[in-house]
This record gives structure tokens, sequence and C-alpha cells, in this order.
């Protein structure tokens, strides 16, 4: 599925907060080029074949171990996780610069809509498309795949059921490899759907598919497959897989190393890694700048940051009026300027959850809103929140909300400021820094925060990909998928199922900006600023860097170093 996906800050996909990175030559100090702000392009030095050597093992930094080898249960759907997984997944359809998605021969020879009423879509196999356990792809792992991620299992833990709510069947065609989808409801955005594949051995059953890939992945389908992996390294290696059917990667492998950001220059400049993010951090910046065998690459990306706020039941911040007055005590310029100010000046404020800057869609549907502390005090007064000594309460009970962060710099950053900017409103800000690696799964995804900031990487499919993360399941709130922030409404929900339901991309576009007018008043999610998706790669290395919208997934097959 085209679904977000998080990182920690420092640069957010799901992912903590950390310094935002950013890539490019030129411009002094730390600063970035103003390069080209229209989505589209990326900067990846593009060689051809017969500039490309045979063999060579690239040295990939990666910020967190996966903690899912299941990209489509809710841990598994970080960053790191998708980088390495998907050297070994198959992806029907794969993301290119300019956000359009491609059809992956060689896996479908043909995916066609064979009718409208009802939608139906027909996809033709590659037939030598088979997994690792040896086993032929087939219909099946499309139709246990829906059953997994449907909903109607309250057994299995999606990240996302967006799509596969709205299929009726899936089942056989002419042969095994013919697989018939029929929507009882339309989809716009179907060639989102059944990406990454997953073999029917992992989806038949809830509990392999909350938790059977945890440590490995079991069964891989393409052109890399496990090598090793060192928990005590904290290393995972892919090599090429002999029994690959299409295009031979120009890779021996890939080495996969976990490295705290602040240490990748380090790692760079010793030759320890080949590739990393530059995670917007100024210092990983001015010095991949200085190295002379290092490239600093730079394109828009969707990658975005933004302050959750936890408004479960139960929670300080389940009152949307206090959600909204908390929006208006931030300044959420000081924030961007502090973070990334010194790479890219005066960076623009983000004013939409779904659409990144720089797309044809986006639209700053920010409205009315302002940084005020007056404004903020005088409406606190009015909710029943009054000044006691430094702080406010009410009933007997000090406002006091809890910021967790990932204890990355830029998370850690943040969170002071969102500390200083809320005491001058008498709002306690309390700072539980807590281990990486621990970040999403045992505070973000179980809700265990009030405030928290992470990164979003977006995707080329926005309605569908988004609706997990704004949707509210309001008969099973335990079904969080992405909406991190128990923050929803029937009236949210059922304008995403319309927008997804809408076939013409230019209506859709516009439902999906009037439910992001929505998403500003219900007060879940703060948008703060897009990083400027800037990447450091040694000189040597072809086919990758800066990639823009493409990278669901990154084409491995065709990295590699030029001769």
């Amino acid at each position: 599925m085209g679904r977000r996906k998080v990182l920690a800050l420092a640069a957010p996909v799901l992912a903590a907060a950390l310094t935002l990175s950013a890539c490019g030559g030129g411009g002094g100090g730390g600063q970035l080029p103003q390069g080209d702000q229209k989505a589209g392009v990326n900067d990846i030095n593009p060689q051809p074949d017969d500039n490309i050597k045979d063999g060579g093992t690239l040295q990939f930094a990666i910020d967190s171990p996966s903690a899912n080898w299941n990209q489509n249960q809710v841990d598994g759907n970080d960053v790191a996780s998708a980088r390495m997984s998907n050297t070994l997944e198959p992806w029907i359809f794969t993301e290119k610069a300019d956000a359009t998605l491609e059809i992956n021969k060689d896996y479908l020879t043909s995916a066609d809509v064979v009718s409208t009423s009802p939608q139906v879509l027909e996809f033709k196999i590659n037939p030598k498309a088979k997994w690792s356990n040896g086993r032929a792809m087939s219909w099946e792992d499309f139709e246990w795949q829906w059953k997994a991620q449907n909903g109607t299992n309250p057994a299995y833990q999606p990240n996302t059921t967006t799509g596969y709510e709205n299929i009726s069947k899936v089942e056989r065609g002419s042969d095994d490899q013919d697989v018939k989808i029929t929507f009882d409801k339309p989809f716009g955005e179907w060639k989102g759907l059944f990406s990454p594949l997953y073999p029917k051995e992992l989806n038949s059953d809830p509990t392999e598919f909350n938790t059977g890939w945890v440590d490995e992945p079991k069964i891989t389908g393409a052109a890399f497959k496990i090598g090793k992996i060192d928990l005590t390294a904290k290393t995972v290696s892919v090599v090429r897989d002999p029994n690959w059917w299409g295009k031979k990667p120009h890779l021996d492998g890939i080495l996969f190393k976990v490295l705290t950001r602040p240490t990748m220059p380090d790692a760079m400049q010793s030759g320890a890694i080949d590739v990393a993010d530059t995670n917007a951090l100024l210092d990983a910046i001015t010095r991949y700048k200085t190295m002379q065998n290092v490239s600093l690459r730079q394109a828009v990306a969707p990658d975005t940051v933004h302050l959750t706020l936890n408004g479960g039941e139960g929670r300080i911040l389940a009152d949307q009026k206090l959600r909204q007055i908390v929006f208006e005590a931030i300044d959420r310029k000081a924030i961007a300027n502090a973070e990334i100010g010194k790479i890219t000046p005066n960076p623009p404020l983000l004013g939409n959850h779904i659409f990144a800057q720089g797309t044809k869609e986006y639209k700053d549907n920010s409205g009315d809103l302002k940084f005020s502390v007056d404004k903020a005090k005088t409406d606190l007064d009015a909710l029943g929140w009054k000044q006691s000594g430094q702080f406010r309460s009410k009933d007997g009970k000090e406002l006091d909300i809890t910021y967790v962060s990932s204890s990355t710099p830029a998370s850690d950053d943040t969170g002071k400021i969102l500390q200083q900017q809320l005491a001058q409103v008498g709002v306690k800000v309390t700072i539980n820094a807590v281990p990486t690696a621990d970040f999403f799964p045992k505070y973000v995804n179980v809700g265990n925060f009030d405030l928290a900031t992470f990164r979003w990487i977006g995707a080329s499919t926005p309605a569908s990909g988004q609706k997990g993360a704004y949707s509210l399941d309001l008969a099973n709130p335990a079904n969080v998928q992405q909406n991190y922030g128990h923050v929803g409404n029937k009236a949210i929900n059922d304008a995403f199922n319309s927008a997804v339901a809408e076939l013409d991309d230019t209506k859709r576009a516009q439902d999906v900006n009037d439910i992001d007018k929505m998403l500003w008043d219900v007060a879940g999610e703060l948008p703060l600023y897009q990083l400027p998706g800037a990447v450091a790669t040694k000189k040597t290395v072809a086919n990758y860097g800066a990639m823009g919208f493409a990278t669901n997934p990154i084409d491995y097959i065709n990295i590699g170093f030029t001769k």
C-alpha cells in the first residue's frame, strides 16, 4: 500500500523526531542551495549500465533496526524497515520521481480495469515470478493479503485497511496467475494496493502476520535475499538471489548498518558507509560539503515534520478546544527556524497535512490560525484553566502535558522549544526522553504520550495513503492503524471514504484539500515544516541519492558503483 511511513526527528517517515536532513552542492557553511522547488525530479547521478561496475557491496546507513519485517503490520511501518524489506519483497507498482506509479513487469505482465460498474481489476502475474520457498506467486497471495488487511478480522493488526476494505472478493481467473479483484465500493488509487506483496504463508494466520516476522523475513521474492542478520554488530546484509528471474543487480549485495545520526559523517569520512541521509543536521551537511569524495544530492521530497497531539480517551488533550489553544500557543516559525533555518534560511511553514510542498495539489489550508500568546491565555481562561502560580490548573488538576522525545538532537531541541513556548501561556510540558528504538513501538504506536514530533514520508497515493493516519475507527478504538493521536470523527471518516472512491484525479485532490481543512479544525496534528530532501553519497555511487518521490521502493537493482 502506498501509505506514509514514519521516521524519528532529525528528519521525520514513520520516524521519531530528529534533526532534519538536507543535501546539495554549493552554498556557504551548512546552507543548501535554492534548488528546484517543484516535485518530479531527483538527484541520483544517473548512469547507464555500461558505466557501472559489476559487483561490490553498498554500505547503507540506517538509524534503527527493523521493528517488524512485515511492513503491513502496525510496527513495521518505519523507514528503516522499509529500506531493508524493499530489497526482498515484491512491489507490483513502483513510484517514479514525478509521483506517478508504473507497473513492475517483473511481477505483473498486465494490470487492467476490466469493469467500472462494479470496478473490477485483472492482474496477470509474470509466470516466472516465484517465492524463495519455490512456490509460484499466485492469486492466493493477493486473496490472503486482502483478507489480512480488510479489517474484518480483529485478530490482525494492519497499519491500514484503506482500499482493501473496498474490495468484495479476490478470486482466481483463467489460471493461478490470473487475479480478479472486485470492489463493492470504487477505489481510485488502486495501483497503491498489494505493494509490498507478501506470501500467503504470512497473511493466512494472524499471529504470523503480527509477530511471525519480527526477527527475520521467512520468505522473499525479489532480486536480493538475506545474507546475515547480525544483532550484535547491528548490521543486515542482503545478497543477490541466484533464483531471481529479472534483471541482474549491479551490486553483489547491500550492507545496512545501524548508526546514530550524529555519527554518520564520521562513518562516511572513514569509508564505513557509502550513503547516508543528512537528516538536516547542520554539522553533518557542513562536514559532507568538505569531503572530496562525497556528493550532497538534493530533491524535493514528501518528507514532513509535524507535532502529534494525543486526543485519546482519558488523555488531557482529549478536549478539542484545548488542542486548538495549544495550536495557538505554538510559534511554528520559531521551531522551523531553529531546526532547519541555518540550512534553508526562512523555511516556509507547512500548511497541509496531506499534500507536500512542491506538488501541484498543495494548498495552505491553515486558515486563520496564528501564533498568539494573548489569545491562547484568554481562551484558556474561558475554558476554565486558571493560572495558579507558574502554571494553570482546573478542578485541582495541573495542566501538565508530556512530550515524548526520541532522544535525537532534533527531538530534544523541539521538546525544549515547546516547553518554553507553552510555559508562556501557563501550560507545563514535561519531557520524557526515551530510547530511540522504543519511541514508536512502546510510546507512539500505543498512545503513551501527549505530544510527539516525528516525520511522515509521503507516497504517490495521498488520499488512500493518508486515510489510515486521520480516520478513526469509532467501533474499535484499539484499531489505531496510523492515527496515533486517536483524533478524528465520523465526518472525516465519511469524507475520506468519499475521496478514495473518487476516480477523477482532479476532483479527488479537491476533496482531499477539503478534508485537510477539517484536520486543521479537529487539531490532532500540527504541521510544522518540510525537510529539504538531501542525501550524502560517495561520488562513485550511481543511480542513488536524493530520490524525490521515487522511494517506494528504491530501485536497488540499478544502483551500483561507476567504473
